[in-house]
């Protein structure tokens, strides 16, 4: 596991768009090889999204040959929902890039059958050849996408009951109101998620301390789903400093050393653009 520590979130969404997008640059992506990337929503890659935005307006990448997979909707609510996950990539990424249509993959929150939606979602990823990079945040209890504390380390795209937490967090999205809030959700599973070649989560704010601590210095556990990663060939935790405040200072020191001796090809690429 690589653990990256910046001074704020802007530094981090900076160093994570810049990431991903030198991951396009390099795979040289094309219509014959597209690059498939793994995508959230929320709060957390707002600061991405932006980023690679920024980049794709000064002609630095192009978005053509790069197919997307979304982590989850709500189940019930229609595409076109101020607070369904389409109408939110939509209005925060996909309308501002070059991407093609048929490229993009959500999951159907209004699907008639829920279980067959999610069949078929895995085998949407399977016929893509697999996910290169999946992007993704990660709760203050440690759960990805919304695979809650207690889910199964190997599950795959699913419908999931959502927790009382993750109602009360996601209620902001909704004028505060939990009722107005999805009690269950369509999402790829944890499974589903590290099968991806590369698995970068996104974690800053003192409220997540907790789940960063665990995910670096804890056991693996289903009760903190993010400390899976432990086990991935090629995982990467970018947090700031605040999200550092439960970890050990040798711990913080030892990866902060690390990547002092680290020149990062990906981030240099586009450090001054």
């Amino acid at each position: 596991m690589r653990l990256i520590i910046k001074n704020d979130y802007k530094a981090c969404a900076k160093w994570t768009a810049d990431y991903i997008a030198g991951k396009i640059a390099k795979a040289e992506a094309s219509e014959n090889k597209p690059f498939v990337l793994g995508l959230p929503t929320g709060s957390t890659p707002l600061g991405v999204y932006k980023r690679l935005i920024e980049l794709y307006e000064k002609g630095e990448i192009s978005f053509k040959n790069v197919i997307t997979f979304n982590m989850d909707e709500y189940l019930g609510l229609e595409e076109t929902h101020p607070q369904s996950y389409h109408y939110f990539m939509q209005e925060n990424f996909f309308s501002k890039i070059d991407i093609k249509k048929e490229n993009i993959h959500i999951l159907d929150g209004r699907a008639a059958d829920p279980q067959e939606e999610c069949r078929r979602y895995e085998e949407l990823i399977k016929a893509a050849g697999g996910i290169d990079l999946f992007l993704g945040g990660c709760g203050c209890d440690g759960h990805i996408a919304f695979n809650e504390p207690g889910s199964s380390l190997s599950s795959r795209t699913r419908v999931k009951t959502l927790t009382e937490d993750t109602i009360a967090a996601n209620a902001r999205f909704f004028g505060g109101d939990t009722t107005k809030v999805p009690k269950t959700a369509l999402t790829v599973g944890i499974g589903t998620i590290t099968d991806a070649k590369e698995v970068l989560i996104m974690m800053t704010g003192l409220s997540k301390a907790d789940a960063l601590q665990h995910a670096v210095e804890e056991s693996v556990s289903q009760m903190w789903p993010v400390t899976i990663l432990q086990m991935h060939k090629s995982a990467i935790l970018i947090a700031d400093d605040a999200c550092t405040d439960k970890l050990r200072v040798g711990t913080v020191k030892y990866f902060k050393g690390i990547e002092a001796k680290i020149t990062d090809s990906y981030e240099c690429i586009f450090a001054d653009k």
